[in-house]
C-alpha cells in the first residue's frame, strides 16, 4: 500500500476532523486576505474622496480666482466708465496762471495751441484724452448774459497709443452747446438759431442741470472762439484725463508733463473720484486677500484630512497586524490539537504499520501529506473567502469600487500569492510534532497497551 493511498484512506475515514482542519486553515487565510483586501479598498476609497475633495476645492478656488479677476476688471471699467462720467480730471495751465485767480475769475494767462500736439506725439503714458481749450467769463452782448465761454477742439490722440473713444465730442463750426441755466433764462432749445458775438449759431445740444459752473456754459468751436476772442493759436489750457486714478500719480503726472513742457502747471481735479476709486481698489485688494487666505485654508485643510486618513489606514494597519497573527497562532494550535488527538486515534493502526514494516520516516510523510492536502484546499479556499468578504461588504455601504483598482498596488497581489504558501507552512509546521511523536513510538508497546 503506498503513502498516497494511506493518506487518502485516512482523510475518508476521518472527514470531520479533516474538515475542521481544512476550515480551520480557511478561516485563518480569510482573515489575513480579508483584512488585506478592506484595508486596500479603504486606501482606495479614501484617495478617491480625497481627489475629490481636492477637485472640489479647487474648482471651488477656480470660481473665486474667477470672480476676483472679474471683480478687477470691473474695477477698471466702473474707474473708467466713473472718470469718463466725471469728466477730465488733469488740467495743464500756463505756468503764470495765478491759482487764486484762476478761482476768482477764472482762466487768464494762455500758451501756444501747438503743446498739444506736442504733447500729443510724446512718449506720455500718465494721462490720455488730451483736449485744448479757451475759457473766458463774458457778457453775451445780444442777450446782455453773463456766461463762461468754452472753445474746444476734437481731442488730440497720443500717437504712440491706439485711438480712444473720446469723452467730448467735438463741436461743430456753426454749432453751439448750451447749460442749464442758458436755457432756462433764455428759453433756449436745440434747433434754434441764434446770434453770439455778431455770429449765427446753432445750438445743438442743451445739458440737463449739473450744479456746477457748467450750468452757465457756452461751448462752441476752439477756432471761432479764438477768432472771437482775439486769441489765435493760443489756448488757457489742456484738459486730461489721469490714466491710474489709485495712489499718489499726481507727482509722476506732474514730472511726466514738466519735462515735455516746460513752463507749465499740473492741476488735479475730481479728489472725491481719486477716493471713491481707491475704495474700489482696496475692495479688489480685500478680495485678492480672501482668496489667498481660502487658498491657504483649502490647503490645509486637504492636508489635515490627508495626515487624518493616513493616520487611521495606520490604525487599522496596526490592528490587522494584531489580529492576523492571533488568528494566525489560534489556527495553528487548533490543527497542532486536532493532529495530536488524530496521532492517538491512529496509534493502533501506527503500530500494525510499524510492525508491518513501514518506517517512522513514512509515518510522518502520511501525517505531514494529510497536512499538505489541508493547507492546499483550506488555503485557496481562505483566499477566496477572504477576497470575496474583503471586497463585497463595503459595497453593502454603498461603496461602489472597480476589482481591478484593488490591484493597483502590488501589495494585496502578494498576498494573495502568498497566502496559500502560508496556509501549507501553517499546516505542516502545526503537523510537524505530532507526527514526529507518532512515528516515534514502539510498534511493540503500542500493541502490547493495545
Amino acid at each position: 500500500m503506498t503513502i498516497w493511498r494511506l493518506t487518502l484512506q485516512e482523510i475518508r475515514h476521518r472527514k470531520l476532523g479533516f474538515l475542521l482542519a481544512v476550515l480551520t486553515v480557511a478561516a485563518a487565510t480569510a482573515c489575513l486576505v480579508g483584512a488585506r483586501t478592506l484595508l486596500r479598498v479603504n486606501s482606495v476609497v479614501s484617495a478617491e474622496l480625497y481627489e475629490a475633495q481636492e477637485e472640489k476645492l479647487q474648482q471651488s478656488l477656480d470660481e473665486k480666482r474667477e470672480r476676483v479677476h472679474q471683480a478687477g476688471a470691473e474695477l477698471q471699467d466702473a474707474m473708467r466708465k466713473q472718470m469718463l462720467g466725471l469728466g477730465f480730471n488733469i488740467l495743464i495751465l500756463p505756468e503764470d496762471q495765478s491759482r487764486s485767480e484762476l478761482l476768482l475769475n477764472g482762466m487768464t494767462a494762455t500758451m501756444p495751441e501747438s503743446y498739444v500736439d506736442k504733447l500729443a506725439q510724446s512718449k506720455i503714458v500718465t494721462v490720455n484724452h488730451l483736449l485744448p481749450s479757451v475759457t473766458k467769463r463774458i457778457t453775451w452782448p445780444e442777450r446782455d448774459k453773463e456766461v463762461i465761454l468754452i472753445g474746444t477742439r476734437g481731442e488730440v490722440p497720443i500717437q504712440h497709443r491706439g485711438l480712444k473713444k473720446e469723452l467730448l465730442e467735438e463741436v461743430a463750426e456753426g454749432k453751439m452747446v448750451i447749460g442749464y441755466s442758458i436755457q432756462k433764462d433764455l428759453n433756449l432749445k436745440v434747433g434754434d438759431t441764434v446770434k453770439f458775438m455778431e455770429q449765427d449759431f446753432t445750438i445743438s445740444e442743451a445739458h440737463a442741470e449739473r450744479g456746477s459752473t457748467d450750468d452757465v456754459t457756452v461751448w462752441i468751436n476752439l477756432k471761432q472762439a479764438q477768432e472771437l476772442l482775439g486769441m489765435q493759436n493760443l489756448i488757457n489750457a489742456i484738459l486730461a484725463l489721469e490714466c491710474d486714478c489709485v495712489g499718489d500719480r499726481i507727482s509722476a503726472v506732474r514730472e511726466e508733463i514738466s519735462a515735455i513742457l516746460p513752463g507749465t502747471q499740473v492741476i488735479e481735479k475730481y479728489s472725491q473720484a481719486l477716493t471713491r476709486a481707491e475704495a474700489r481698489a482696496k475692495a479688489k485688494e480685500v478680495a485678492e486677500v480672501a482668496l489667498a487666505h481660502e487658498e491657504a485654508t483649502g490647503a490645509a485643510m486637504l492636508q489635515e484630512q490627508a495626515s487624518n486618513r493616513a493616520a487611521l489606514q495606520n490604525r487599522q494597519s496596526e490592528f490587522a497586524a494584531v489580529l492576523v497573527p492571533l488568528v494566525l497562532a489560534a489556527s495553528a494550535i487548533v490543527i497542532f490539537l486536532l493532529a495530536l488527538v488524530n496521532a492517538k486515534q491512529r496509534s493502533e493502526e501506527i503500530g500494525i504499520l510499524r510492525a508491518i514494516g513501514l518506517k517512522a520516516r513514512q509515518i510522518i510523510i502520511v501525517f505531514l501529506s494529510k497536512a499538505l492536502i489541508i493547507g492546499v484546499l483550506g488555503g485557496l479556499l481562505g483566499v477566496a473567502l477572504g477576497f470575496w468578504v474583503g471586497y463585497s461588504l463595503p459595497q453593502t455601504s454603498g461603496i461602489d469600487i472597480q476589482v481591478s483598482q484593488l490591484f493597483d498596488s502590488g501589495r494585496l497581489k502578494t498576498t494573495l500569492l502568498g497566502a496559500p504558501l502560508l496556509a501549507l507552512l501553517l499546516s505542516s509546521l502545526a503537523s510537524w510534532i505530532p507526527a514526529l511523536l507518532a512515528a516515534s513510538k514502539d510498534p511493540a508497546i503500542i500493541l502490547q497497551g493495545e
